[in-house]
């Protein structure tokens, strides 16, 4: 393509990750009417230097501004990218950290460009949406952690499957629970009742958790089963990742649920987790791509990475999606949605690790150069060739 030039963009102070946390919305509401904030006047930068391989200086035809709101835990990536991308293409992507069930609202009444969720829309509402045929874009994954605050250890937890389904379900209560204390013997002294803390609103997180659970506990599946939201039988509720993290801090002896890149900018403790291989294994950025690399991705790219095979793969990783309609019906926001994707499955993967999360395998980002290809305006693609 005629536009691939190289442009370095290298901007200025450092990425500010404190409102990384924002709350999530309830999955039973208007995405509009849980957005209390407004996009800050102000711009922040980033240090991080991103090589512009793939997409070109600004373009005179595309939008200058495109909105998007969806899911909380690629927040501090996305913030990445779009400061990077405004500074150097000159086209602003506001987006919230709504959550994924208000993202997919959103989108459904296109109330956004473009939506983002940690878990890929489901059949009812890919027939709500209001726009027609929807492509979902891979953008990173991540690991979904169980994060504790057990005051004056300083060891991993391990936790199996079962272990964690049944803590969720109400029927481990106490630290020192003998099937906990079977893999974690110093947990024999902690005779402390266990705090659940749990996703209030519609949560990619919670999908790819309640997921992985009901891949491994047949109780959890016949008792509260998959979803973005589900009704928690125990538990105290926080609204996005940042919600839990601060009420995991907050309660001596909790557990909690988050995905790895807050708990490491938080400083929580979280976990090791019992793979399909039975490894307990820490996550980390290998471990999660080692279970990307094993996905089975479809065609449309909507799947799931629970369980995966391998004896470095973490068992509870989840994608992270952005999500816009195939057909546009304005030009210039549909050559800006079409660059701006095509990059971020490039070149904005080289933020991905730096900011721990771990980037999209190129066997996907194929698949992911032909949706985009596929978005168009009266049936003219919308990416410049």
């Amino acid at each position: 393509m005629n536009w691939k030039t190289r442009v370095l963009a290298v901007a200025a102070a450092a990425i500010v990750v404190a409102g990384c946390g924002s709350k999530g919305s309830d999955q039973n509401q208007p995405a509009a009417s849980q957005s209390t904030s407004k996009p800050a006047a102000k711009e922040e930068k980033s240090d991080i230097q991103v090589t512009f391989e793939t997409v070109s200086a600004p373009s005179p035809t595309e939008a200058k501004e495109l909105k998007g709101a969806g899911a909380t835990f690629p927040v501090p990536l996305y913030k990445a990218w779009n400061n990077a991308y405004k500074n150097t293409i000159g086209v602003s992507v506001v987006y919230e950290g709504v959550g994924s069930g208000s993202g997919i609202k959103a989108i459904i009444a296109r109330e956004v460009d473009i939506a983002g969720s940690d878990a890929p829309m489901n059949q009812q509402q890919l027939q709500d949406a209001k726009g027609g045929d929807v492509v979902h874009i891979p953008t990173a994954f991540g690991a979904i952690v169980p994060t504790y605050y057990i005051p004056g250890n300083s060891r991993k937890v391990k936790f199996t499957g079962d272990n964690l389904a049944k803590i969720f379900l109400g029927e481990i209560t106490q630290w020192n629970d003998a099937r906990l204390v079977a893999d974690n013997p110093y947990l024999k002294g902690v005779n402390q009742k266990i705090v659940v803390v749990h996703r209030k609103d519609g949560s990619g997180s919670t999908y790819g958790l309640t997921d992985f659970l009901s891949t491994i506990s047949k109780d959890w599946r016949d008792r509260v089963g998959v979803g973005t939201s589900v009704n928690w039988p125990v538990g105290v509720e926080a609204e996005g990742n940042g919600g839990v993290a601060k009420e995991v801090r907050a309660n001596p002896y909790s557990l909690g649920y988050i995905e790895l890149s807050y708990a490491i900018t938080d400083k929580l403790a979280y976990g090791m987790v019992l793979n399909r291989a039975g490894k307990f294994v820490d996550p980390t950025l290998e471990s999660v791509t080692a279970a990307a690399a094993s996905a089975e991705a479809p065609a449309d790219l909507r799947f799931s990475i629970v369980n995966a095979p391998g004896e470095r793969s973490y068992p509870i990783v989840t994608g992270t999606w952005l999500i816009v309609y195939k057909t546009q019906t304005d030009p210039a926001k549909a050559q800006a949605i079409a660059r701006y994707l095509w990059w971020t499955t490039h070149d904005g993967q080289s933020i991905n690790t730096t900011l721990n999360y771990a980037p999209v395998p190129r066997e996907i980002t194929v698949r992911s150069e032909e949706l985009v290809k596929q978005i168009n305006v009266g049936g003219k693609p919308a990416l410049p060739r």
